[in-house]
Order: structure tokens, then C-alpha cells, then sequence
């Protein structure tokens, strides 16, 4: 087999999370500052102007039946920042390319269960089109970076061989391969970023904690999807698990899932592609226009939906930070 890329460790105060090698990549990051051009298909790459005001937001809109909504004209849709009603620029239903990573847990609690874990995955790495990147990163007490000598890739056999990379075993570092995932992130040239993570376990072995993982996700602007399988922890590890899970997929604008059965776990890959190809993209120059790296809480409505469709709800990332956030504690 050839040797897997090994990230360094997370450790210190100020470090720098990187995948064997590479660069590494401020912790401070600008507040949304992709702005997407005219015209963006899945058929073509991100057409990318940068702009530092426009604020971007992909949004998932469903019925009370949680079906997708996909054919809401503009007019419908309201955004708040900090509770103040912003001018729109666009409205868009469209299925841009992604740069997604896949993040698996392969601690020894994963063995029964890895089969269909990797199936579930590669259900998802099966949506991938020709312009999207995607990685994936295996983790126990570590985490690996696991394609031949890149970055990303969209070649579905590529991917399934880098999720069959790994052998189970160890404990389960979740934050740590969490943010290393999200640091990675920072290299795709997509607009649109997600990441899919599944486990099984409660975290005992990072070095970093939840909240430094729930800030960064905040500075990312990914999508965070996470498949959460029955915990053999203690209950009471097992429902602060659960808690962080779902705090993680909301901040992000993502789901958190928690089949009861391993078997369900096939069908969520497709779910979560599905998901993540049916969005809007919503853009906006916010009126307040200070750079003070304060966060900015924001909230997106529908407003006389169209008959037939009853009450809707959306899902988006709940906010963005004003420019580069205040540093905090590494750890």
C-alpha cells in the first residue's frame, strides 16, 4: 500500500494545522468574499469575481413534509441582518460545483460497521460532476489525508480507493479531524464547501475542544452534514455527542442524522447529495458596512409562499463574521 499522508498533530498555542506538507493557513478568516458572476452552471466551474461586501448564502428550502422546495421566484424570500432587512441582489436555484471533503471515523468502535459506512460515502462520492473537488480524511487517533498525492479529486474510483485506505482501530479524535478538514477546505477554489462526516463515537482523543471546532466551522462558511450512529458510550457522553452534532449542522446550515440502524446509513449518502444539489444561492450587500470582525447574525424568511406549498421552512448558515474574527485560544 503506499504510505498515507499523516497530518501533524493539533498542538500548542497559534499552531498551524497542516496535511503533511502543505502550507499552513491563517486561522483568521475574511467574511464571505466570493461573489458569484453572472451566470454559474453545473456544467462549468465557479465563475469567481471577488468581491469583499457581497455576502453569500446557500439556502435549502423544505415543505412540512421536509420535501424540497426548488421553484421559489425571489420575491418570496426575505434576509435579516441582526434582525435589520437587507436588499437583495439574487436569488438563484442552481447546482454549483462543490468542493466537499468526506470524513470518516475508523476507530476500533467503527469495525462492525465499516462497510457500510464506505457505502454510504462513495454513495455520495457517486454525485460528484467534472468540476467539483472532492477529499477524503480517515481518522482514529489521528487523521489522514488519503488520495495519491492530492489535494482533490472528482474521479469516483480514486475516492472509493482512498476510503477503503484504512484499517479500524484507536480511539476517536473527531474535533481534531474536524478542523483539519476545515483548514483543508480553505484550499478548494469552490464557492460552495461541505463537509460529511460520520462516526460513531463520542471524541476521546483530540486535543482540541468543541468550541474552537463550532468557531471555526463559523469562520469557514462549509456546510457541515453529520451521520451520527448508535453510541455504545456512556448515555450521558452519548447525548452531549448528540447535542454538538446537531449545534454543528445548524450553525453550518447543514443536517445532523441519527439512524438507528447501520443499514440506514446507505441511503443518507444520496440524501445529503440530494440536499446539497437543490439549493438557492442567495447574495446580498449588507447595510451595515463595518469591517470590525464583529459576528452577524442572519436570518432568511419566505414570505407568501405560493398556494399549494403551506408553511416552509429554510435552512442556512446562521451568520458570518465581519471581517477577521477576534483570535482566541488555539485549543
Amino acid at each position: 500500500m503506499r504510505p498515507r499522508t499523516k497530518t501533524n498533530r493539533v498542538a500548542g498555542a497559534g499552531f498551524a494545522l497542516a496535511l503533511a506538507g502543505w502550507l499552513a493557513v491563517s486561522l483568521a478568516l475574511a467574511p464571505q468574499t466570493a461573489g458569484l458572476a453572472a451566470q454559474v452552471r453545473s456544467t462549468a466551474p465557479d465563475k469567481i469575481k471577488v468581491d469583499v461586501d457581497l455576502v453569500m448564502l446557500h439556502a435549502t428550502v423544505v415543505d412540512n413534509k421536509g420535501r424540497l422546495v426548488t421553484d421559489l421566484p425571489a420575491e418570496h424570500f426575505r434576509v435579516y441582518e441582526d434582525n435589520i432587512l437587507q436588499k437583495l441582489d439574487r436569488v438563484r436555484n442552481e447546482d454549483v460545483p462543490i468542493t466537499a471533503g468526506l470524513v470518516l471515523d475508523n476507530s476500533a468502535s467503527m469495525r462492525p460497521n465499516r462497510h457500510q459506512m464506505m457505502a454510504g460515502a462513495l454513495r455520495f462520492a457517486e454525485t460528484v460532476n467534472p468540476y467539483d473537488e472532492i477529499f477524503v480524511v480517515n481518522f482514529n487517533d489521528d487523521y489522514y489525508l488519503d488520495l495519491r498525492g492530492k489535494d482533490f479529486s472528482n474521479n469516483v474510483d480514486e475516492l472509493k480507493e482512498a476510503l477503503e485506505k484504512t484499517n479500524t482501530r484507536g480511539s476517536t479524535a473527531v474535533y481534531d479531524a474536524l478542523r483539519a478538514s476545515l483548514q483543508h477546505l480553505k484550499r478548494g477554489t469552490r464557492q460552495k464547501k461541505v463537509l460529511i462526516v460520520i462516526t460513531d463515537g463520542v471524541d476521546n482523543a483530540s486535543i482540541s475542544r468543541f468550541d474552537t471546532v463550532l468557531r471555526e466551522a463559523q469562520q469557514s462558511e462549509a456546510g457541515i452534514y453529520l451521520i451520527a450512529l448508535p453510541c455504545s458510550d456512556a448515555k450521558r457522553d452519548c447525548r452531549k455527542a448528540k447535542r454538538e452534532a446537531r449545534k454543528l449542522a445548524d450553525t453550518s446550515g447543514g443536517l445532523a442524522f441519527f439512524p438507528t440502524t447501520i443499514e440506514q446509513v446507505d441511503n443518507l449518502g444520496r440524501q445529503i447529495a440530494h440536499d446539497i444539489r437543490n439549493q438557492y444561492v442567495i447574495a446580498y450587500y449588507p447595510s451595515n458596512k463595518a469591517r470590525d470582525g464583529s459576528f452577524r447574525n442572519v436570518r432568511v424568511e419566505i414570505v407568501n409562499p405560493p398556494k399549494g406549498h403551506g408553511k416552509l421552512t429554510v435552512r442556512h448558515r446562521m451568520g458570518y463574521f465581519s471581517g477577521p474574527p477576534p483570535q482566541a485560544g488555539s485549543q
